[in-house]
C-alpha cells in the first residue's frame, strides 16, 4: 500500500540465523538500492521472532475467519505483508532448500487472505539466496527458487528478479562485485512505478 506522500513500501524477510550473513549482505543492497528510489524499507530479522509451524487446522479458511489461529509473531507481520507493495525474501540455503525460518514465514502465509483481500495480488517480490556450494544446481539452491516461482505464480504474485551466489564464511560474499551490483539494481526495480 502506497504512503499517503507516495511512497511506496518494501518488507524484507531476513531468514538466517546469521545477522550479517551473506542472504543479509544481499538483503541490505537490495533494501539500498530500493531506498535510493524512495522506497520506504522495513527489515524483519525472522530468527529472533516466535513463528510457529502451520498446524493444518484450516482455520483461516473457514468463512468468516479472523486469521491465524496460532497467536505468535506472524500476528505482527501480518498487516505489514498486506501494507507493503513489495517483498524481499532473503534466504541461505540449508540442506538442499530454503532455510527453515524461510520456510516458516512461507508456511504461514497461507492464512495471509484472511487479513486483506487480494492479499497476495500485485505483490512484487525480490528473492536473495546464498549457498556453500559454487552450483546453484548441487546446492539446493535451484529447489527453493523453484519454491518461490511456483508459490508466487500461484497466488498471483510478481517476481521481479532473483540474485543468488556462492559464499560460505559470513559477509564473504560482499567481494563478489557483480552480484552486489546485481542486489542494487534488484532493489532499484523492486518498488516499481
Amino acid at each position: 500500500m502506497v504512503n499517503s506522500d507516495g511512497t511506496k513500501k518494501v518488507l524484507i524477510m531476513l531468514a538466517s540465523p546469521r545477522k550479517k550473513g551473506n542472504s543479509a549482505a544481499l538483503a541490505e543492497e537490495i533494501a539500498a538500492g530500493a531506498a535510493s528510489k524512495g522506497a520506504q524499507v522495513e527489515s524483519l530479522f525472522l530468527h529472533s521472532m516466535k513463528i510457529a509451524p502451520c498446524q493444518s487446522c484450516y482455520v483461516c479458511q473457514k468463512k468468516g475467519s479472523k486469521g491465524c489461529a496460532i497467536d505468535d509473531d506472524m500476528q505482527a507481520i501480518y498487516p505489514k505483508l498486506i501494507e507493503a507493495d513489495a517483498w524481499v525474501i532473503a534466504s541461505p540455503v540449508f540442506w538442499f532448500t530454503m532455510s527453515a525460518q524461510a520456510k516458516l514465514f512461507m508456511d504461514r502465509c497461507f492464512a495471509l487472505p484472511c487479513y486483506g483481500s487480494n492479499a497476495f495480488s500485485g505483490k512484487r517480490i525480490g528473492i536473495a539466496m546464498s549457498y556453500g556450494d559454487m552450483d546453484p544446481f548441487a546446492s539446493g539452491c535451484v529447489n527453493a527458487l523453484r519454491t518461490f516461482q511456483d508459490t508466487f505464480r500461484y497466488v498471483g504474485s510478481k517476481i521481479v528478479g532473483m540474485v543468488y551466489g556462492s559464499a560460505m564464511e559470513a559477509g564473504e560474499i560482499r567481494s563478489n562485485e557483480g552480484l552486489m551490483k546485481q542486489a542494487r539494481e534488484l532493489g532499484e526495480k523492486l518498488p516499481g512505478k
